[in-house]
């Protein structure tokens, strides 16, 4: 048994070194200087700019997942009863915008959403509008953006849940008078809940700490968590408020994953 506790040490030390201790040296001095206190915290849940960019994060942020889910749910289902070769050719497709970098990405956006972009020509060239939309700098750019970058991890773990799903059990459900409509949301659904969790787990924290997309497309007056960070740290110098932005992130995080698990057991009793 000592021996299979030995084969964690690498491991172990790896993660101590560069995950607790790191994470420890961000998180002490923001509750330590000279006397334990969260006066820090306080002070920025009390700023109502800060708390302006907190409420605009955490609303792109589960949009943006709620999206995903709508969005991947139906497209993985689709995927995972295709054949092979069908299969093989969505995944790829699926995954192609997970191989282009970032910032690639959000200058197509760019591209597009700009006021001389191609959607405003579309829609003007049709008659639709009469002058350029402001589309870009906007919350709305920032979760189109958003979805766009983690819509395919959603795609990609609900696939892999959902093919593991035997197609007699919709059968079964189908020979019992459901319709197939109804037979998805009781059946289907409630076994794809393991994968719709984890990948709004990976939503939701790439949306929460993502920079790029978000200063790109929303710039400066719709600044997020992240973006904040590295105004705090690299334009102001002030480590320790981005010590307590970053920490405020991480606990975020927690809170949310744990809701998720609490949703995901009461549905399974549900199921039960």
């Amino acid at each position: 048994m000592n021996r299979r506790f030995l084969l964690l040490a690498p491991g172990l030390v790896l993660i101590i070194l560069f995950l607790a201790l790191p994470l420890i040296s961000i998180f002490l001095p923001t509750i330590f200087d000279g006397a334990f206190s969260f006066e820090q915290y306080t002070s920025f849940f009390k700023d109502e700019y800060n708390m302006k960019i907190f409420i605009r994060t955490l609303r792109i942020s589960l949009i943006a997942t709620v999206i995903c889910i709508v969005l991947g749910v139906p497209t993985a289902y689709f995927i995972s009863r295709c054949n092979k070769t069908w299969k093989g050719l969505l995944m790829a497709l699926s995954m192609f915008p997970m191989l282009t970098n970032s910032v690639v990405r959000s200058f197509a956006w760019i591209i597009i959403l700009g006021k001389n972009g191609v959607l405003n020509k579309i829609l003007m060239n049709f008659g639709i509008i009469q002058e350029p939309l402001k589309l870009l700098y906007t919350e709305l750019s920032i979760l189109i953006g958003t979805v766009y970058l983690f819509l395919p991890i959603m795609i990609i773990t609900l696939v892999g849940v959902m093919e593991n799903i035997e197609n007699d059990i919709m059968e079964a459900a189908e020979t019992l008078g459901a319709s197939k409509f109804k037979a998805f949301f009781k059946v289907i659904l409630p076994l794809s809940v393991p994968g719709i969790i984890v990948g709004s787990v990976l939503s939701f924290t790439g949306a929460l700490t993502a920079y790029t997309t978000p200063q790109l497309l929303g710039g400066n007056q719709n600044m997020l968590m992240a973006t904040f960070i590295y105004q705090k740290s690299m334009s102001l110098g002030d480590w320790n408020g981005a010590s307590v932005i970053a920490a405020i992130m991480i606990i975020t995080t927690f809170v949310v994953m744990k809701v998720l698990n609490i949703f995901a057991t009461r549905l399974d009793r549900r199921g039960e």
